[in-house]
């Protein structure tokens, strides 16, 4: 990002830190479980030439502060304040449980222009059913000077990796934030629950919103896309070449930018 770390105040007194670049229409990168405000890479590079664009630290992660008791409107309220801050409204772009996350405050009816929607993790067939609200579990662990175990928990029962993949992050240079974020995905799993579908909170979303896959993600992330952009009104699916839970982003931000436009 261009522009050094600035912060806005939410309306509970939390602090939240962002970065933003460019001009144009603003548009709001909203990152999910272990995200801070790198989590795009170079995404916001590639929008700025014709967006103003804002990564932010989600509550309670980087240099954002954090308020107790925890609240899914609380988030809602921090997207708010960072919409206020660029002039009232702005398009959101979430992924995973970010993408819950912006399809939330599009339902609250906070001023929301266009929506990208990256695998939202919903549970839509049979290949994954729902999967229990983890959140108390992660305190549970977190409390108890545990954080790397909840980290465990939620690449093993969340997403569906194998122990030994956790073995090798665990060994690996991202452990330690990963560690860091552990007690925030209590947020991320009260965010996504038990993954089922609101088919009617979305259904009362009017604002355009295209839904994103990765040709290497599994089919459950990929169905749970497709399920989004039906169940709302004026829905759009794209499946784009990447990796799993990412798509290329100079493709992505191609087809970002075509929706956006129109």
């Amino acid at each position: 990002m261009n522009g050094g770390v600035q912060t806005v105040t939410s309306a509970d007194g939390t602090t939240i830190a962002y970065q933003q670049s460019g001009s144009g229409p603003a548009i709001i990168l909203v990152g999910g479980a272990f995200c801070d405000r790198n989590f795009a890479g170079d995404l916001p590079a590639l929008l700025d030439d014709e967006y103003t664009v804002i990564t932010y630290d989600r509550r309670g992660r980087g240099d954002s502060t954090d308020t107790q008791p925890y609240e899914v409107a609380r988030e809602i309220e921090d997207i708010e304040a960072l919409a206020d801050a660029a002039g009232g409204s702005s398009h959101l772009f979430g992924v995973s449980s970010g993408a819950i996350l912006a399809l939330e405050a599009a339902s609250s009816g906070i001023p929301v222009g266009k929506l990208v929607l990256v695998e939202p993790p919903y549970s839509v067939d049979e290949s994954r059913g729902p999967v229990r609200n983890l959140g108390p579990e992660y305190t549970e662990l977190c409390n108890a000077g545990r954080p790397g175990d909840a980290v465990a928990l939620f690449m093993t029962k969340a997403v569906g990796q194998p122990p030994e993949s956790v073995e090798q992050v665990r060994s690996s240079p991202m452990w330690d934030g990963l560690v860091a974020m552990a007690p925030t995905l209590a947020y991320d799993a009260a965010i996504t629950d038990d993954g089922t579908l609101p088919k009617d909170r979305l259904a009362a979303i009017k604002s355009p919103a295209l839904a994103i896959e990765s040709t290497m993600s599994p089919p459950w992330l990929c169905n749970a896309t497709h399920a989004v952009a039906e169940a709302m009104p004026n829905g759009e699916h794209r499946r784009i070449e990447g990796e799993f839970h990412r798509p290329n982003n100079a493709l992505m931000a191609a087809e970002m930018k075509q929706f956006l436009r129109g």
